[in-house]
Formats: structure tokens, C-alpha cells, sequence
């Protein structure tokens, strides 16, 4: 296994809760979006390929043979990725849709956040594909938002994502991790799992939550063994 795909898999294990503490605890900018999950029922971990989208009208003229929006980062894509779209035109219009939810499926891409409109969001969830994504629309890109790059800088929520920087989401969150940080996040968050796993076996055992939840709850952060 190489050395991405053994931080993907490590990331997996985890959610994003004990991810976005793991900053916490490093003194780290936390990079937490609130995209609610549409489609699919699973956390999804990866590395970011990006997508930015711009309004149609700013676009330079194309050259050569079309491509539509999305399909560069699906064919760059694969089970250790997640795309990631920035949409911050203002115009109701899908920044992702069906047909690329069912070629990212039959790539095995682990999923889509998108800092904007998704479309189609009903074929998505017949494909089982999670999707992450600010809000919902039926109206198309075509002719209203064009792409202006694959694998650049975008920005989430205010918060800078690179290409190969990482990503964990589920129902709770989205949460970036930059590459040059995941080591560590990854050990800071692992211990804190561990840690309350811990205490959610001592509830189990019979240890009353006010104890299980009292000064070794409130200082995990801070305590360098958390």
C-alpha cells in the first residue's frame, strides 16, 4: 500500500468529529463546512480533486473539442478520492448532475462535496453516491456556469482546499485536513477515538456519565496523552 492510500485508509476509520477535534488540540485553523449530506448514507474519506466553477459569462472562449464541467476530475478520480467543487457564482445552477454522478460511480470515486447547487440529486441517491453539497436545483450549468479548472486552489466555506489535501465528511460535517498537517491529525484524532471509546465502554460497564464525562472529558484537548 502506498503512503496516500495508508493515510486514506487510516482516515476512514475515523468520523469527522474526532477529525475536526484533532485540530482543536494541535492549535490548527479548524476548516469544518456545514454541506448536509443528500445522497448516500456513508462517511466518505479521500484525497480533494478540485473543480472551480466560474459564471459562463467570464469564461474565455473555448477551444477545441468541448468538455462539460466535472468530467476532467472524474476521469482524474478514483476510490481514494473525493471531488470537491467550488460554485460561488450566485446563479441557480448545478454545479454537479446524474450523468456525472454515474460515471464518478463507475469509477469508484468515494464521493462529491460541492460548495454550491447540485442537480439531479434523485439519480444520485439511486446510485448510492454521497453527495455533500450546499443546496439543491433542477436548473442546468449549461450556458449559466463553466469550468475554470481542475486540481487548482478553490476555496470551501472560506476555507482554502488544494488539490491532495484531504477530506473526511459525514452527517455531521465536512472537514479538510491540509497534506502537509495529516500526519498529525491523524495521531491526535486516532487517540482521541480511542479515548472515547474508552469512556463509551465505561457507560457500558456501569460508570455513571458524570464521572465518565467530568475532568478527563473536559481536558482531552489539552491533555498531550489524548
Amino acid at each position: 500500500m502506498n503512503t496516500s492510500a495508508h493515510t486514506v485508509s487510516r482516515l476512514r476509520k475515523l468520523d469527522a468529529c474526532a477529525v475536526s477535534d484533532a485540530p482543536d488540540k494541535l492549535g490548527l485553523r479548524s476548516t469544518v463546512s456545514h454541506l448536509p449530506q443528500r445522497s448516500g448514507s456513508r462517511r466518505i474519506a479521500g484525497r480533494a480533486i478540485t473543480v472551480k466553477l466560474i459564471a459562463a459569462a467570464d469564461a474565455p472562449p473555448v477551444t477545441g473539442t468541448p468538455r462539460h464541467l466535472g468530467t476532467t476530475a472524474v476521469m482524474l478520480a478514483g476510490a481514494d478520492d473525493v471531488i470537491v467543487i467550488e460554485q460561488h457564482t450566485g446563479l441557480d445552477a448545478g454545479s454537479w448532475g446524474g450523468i456525472l454522478s454515474l460515471a464518478a460511480v463507475q469509477r469508484g470515486v468515494a464521493g462529491v462535496v460541492a460548495d454550491g447547487p447540485v442537480r439531479d440529486i434523485d439519480e444520485a441517491r439511486d446510485y448510492d453516491l454521497p453527495v455533500f453539497c450546499r443546496e439543491l436545483t433542477a436548473r442546468t450549468a449549461r450556458a449559466r456556469v463553466a469550468e475554470a479548472g481542475t486540481n487548482i486552489p478553490i476555496e470551501v466555506e472560506g476555507f482554502a482546499v488544494a488539490p491532495g489535501d484531504f477530506v473526511i465528511a459525514d452527517n455531521s460535517g465536512v472537514v479538510f485536513v491540509g497534506a502537509a498537517d495529516i500526519d498529525r491529525v491523524l495521531d491526535a484524532a486516532e487517540q482521541i477515538a480511542a479515548r472515547e471509546a474508552a469512556m463509551a465502554k465505561a457507560l457500558l460497564a456501569g460508570q455513571p456519565v458524570t464521572e465518565v464525562m467530568g475532568a478527563n472529558y473536559e481536558h482531552m484537548l489539552r491533555d498531550s496523552a489524548a
